[in-house]
């Protein structure tokens, strides 16, 4: 017995919002309803004041219609306003999941990991209250229309029926001519606004080199083929938009010559009057189809957004809340790791092991390539392993609830990110600031006299990405938002490679203070700077462990290795 399909996360945000749709549709009922108001006006005219000549009579008639016509704009705006209402409680439930989902699928390099699910929840979000929605929501009414032209004349109906499937044909047409390009459209902007974003990243190297009309001539051939398809799906939508506009027109007109030969041929019962409501009721019942057809564009992008957003939910599920667990020491245990990059099964680290116990100080040594900066991302949880297990204090790292961890833990990554705010705010990680602790991680780093001396001290913007700043003084604001607060655990992944000998000093003394307090460092290096204050030493080779162990002991076997190997050269040509 199949198993049924869970109900998608999605799906279930949007099902919670039946109780705005059933008012919506409620409220649009009676609204709709009111347009009949005006040929109810008509005929109570025609058959009261005409042949009674009431003043008063024609008065309260038009009090009343007047009436009815405030209450069917009223209605109208309810309506929108629930919608509008619909959509702000859409947004409140999902908006910070669906960040969190991108920003996890960058995080493992999956689809989606860009802006566009932002794009997409925002065109779902706007579609609940687009003229399309009010639309589908009339569209029932239009059976009441019908009965009503049922009752007039049968032939009147089954005209209108007719015109109702022709009507709905040209919808399906419509359908069917603009989705494909309209789709592909939609994947062309999104490539071309990617194209866009990593040319404004790389502004620098692109002007330097000069390759601004060889990348700009790229991003207009992809605009272009999205302008293209975009063009070509509004043409087609166009045609269909006119057909459905033609019919409506003459629907109406038709069924007021076809009522005025069936009076003639005393098959009309009510009279004159009843031909015109038969007429006008005709042109109303597809009047929701043709707004349907003529906003059709919008509901094609808004069920590709749909389907995109509901993959990115299902490929990144919500992660369940787990038990508190209380903050960590710093004890490190590495077992059997192996791991790839997030999509590639060609793995990086292979059977990686090593422990630390609270303030030891690990240095990670090795060539490019050799797998440094991916055992720094296993480390703090970034990337899941293929095999094995990374524990702090004995919880797996990848598990452990990111906002609950990630005060007791620092990470500098290779490519330091800045984000526009203020010093301060950078260094306290965008957290209630503690001016105490954010000064204490400053002048760890030896940053303190050179923020007092910025124009505006730790209230100095940093600029976009840190643009108002050097790449040392980047890299050192970074290195004290990964000491603030003094975590238990922290990763510094090629932490001196913009520093200079000041700096460089400054770093090998916050690892010495941060050390003596307990905190377990393991720093991933290229330079001998970090060696001094280091008490083990790792050396990675192909992504495996090559040596590991107290400092001296592994610099030790490296001589002993090295000279081994200069030996094994000299004895080959003397051989020869």
């Amino acid at each position: 017995m199949s198993q049924k399909k869970p109900v998608s996360e999605l799906r279930q945000a949007i099902t919670a919002l039946n109780p705005y749709f059933k008012k919506v549709g409620g409220f649009s009922l009676i609204a709709t309803l009111l347009i009949l108001a005006p040929s109810v006006y008509m005929l109570e005219v025609y058959d009261r004041v005409v042949n009674s000549r009431s003043y008063m009579t024609l008065a309260m008639l038009t009090l009343l219609v007047l009436a009815a016509f405030v209450l069917m704009e009223v209605l109208e705006w309810v309506c929108a306003e629930i919608l509008h209402e619909s959509s702000l409680k859409f947004d409140s439930t999902l908006s910070g999941r669906v960040f969190a989902a991108i920003f996890e699928a960058n995080l493992k390099r999956l689809p989606g990991g860009t802006t566009q699910p932002m794009n997409d929840f925002r065109s779902l979000r706007d579609f609940f209250h687009a003229p399309v929605v009010l639309a589908l929501m009339q569209a029932p009414v239009s059976l009441v229309f019908l009965l009503l032209i049922f009752a007039i004349s049968p032939v009147l109906g089954w005209t209108a029926v007719v015109a109702a499937m022709v009507q709905t044909f040209v919808g399906w047409l419509n359908e069917r001519s603009t989705q494909p390009p309209l789709l592909a459209a939609n994947q062309s902007a999104a490539a071309a606004q990617q194209y866009a974003d990593g040319t404004l990243r790389n502004a620098q190297v692109i002007e330097s080199m000069g390759m601004l009309r060889d990348i700009h001539k790229r991003w207009i051939a992809k605009q272009r083929e999205f302008l293209g398809l975009q063009a070509k799906a509004s043409d087609h939508a166009g045609y269909y938009q006119a057909i459905s506009k033609f019919l409506q027109n003459t629907v109406s007109s038709m069924m007021l010559g076809l009522g005025a030969w069936l009076l003639l041929n005393d098959q009309l019962s009510g009279g004159a009057s009843y031909m015109i409501v038969g007429s006008i009721l005709g042109g109303r019942v597809l009047a929701p189809l043709v707004q349907i057809v003529s906003q059709w564009q919008t509901v094609v992008n808004v069920r590709g957004a749909y389907a995109r957003l509901d993959s990115l939910l299902t490929a990144v599920p919500l992660r369940p809340a787990g038990m508190a667990l209380p903050a960590p020491q710093g004890q490190l245990q590495v077992e059997n790791l192996t791991a790839s990059a997030p999509g590639s099964p060609v793995p990086i680290l292979k059977g990686v092991n090593f422990a630390l116990q609270p303030g030891e100080v690990l240095a990670v040594v090795g060539p490019s390539a050799s797998g440094k900066t991916t055992l720094a991302r296993l480390l703090v949880g970034l990337w899941p392993a293929l095999n094995g297990k990374v524990r702090l204090d004995g919880v797996d790292v990848y598990h452990w609830n990111k906002a609950e961890l990630g005060p007791h833990v620092g990470y500098l990554p290779q490519g330091v990110e800045l984000f526009e705010g203020t010093v301060a705010e950078n260094i306290a990680r965008f957290g209630d600031p503690d001016p105490v602790k954010i000064e204490a991680a400053a002048r760890a780093v030896g940053l303190h006299e050179f923020i007092l001396a910025l124009p505006q001290g730790y209230d100095n913007p940093v600029g976009r990405e840190g643009a108002m700043l050097s790449g040392g003084q980047r890299q050192r604001i970074a290195l004290a938002r990964a000491l603030y607060g003094n975590p238990a655990f922290v990763v510094l992944d090629e932490p001196n490679s913009s520093l200079d000998e000041q700096g460089d000093a400054a770093l090998a003394s916050a690892i010495s203070q941060g050390a003596s307090r307990g905190t377990t460092f393991v720093v991933m290096t290229h330079r001998t700077s970090v060696l001094g204050v280091s008490n083990k030493m790792l050396v990675l080779r192909d992504g495996q462990v090559q040596f590991f162990g107290p400092r001296d002991d592994v610099l030790k076997a490296l001589n002993e290795a090295a000279e081994k190997a200069r030996q094994a050269v000299t004895v080959m040509p003397a051989a020869a």
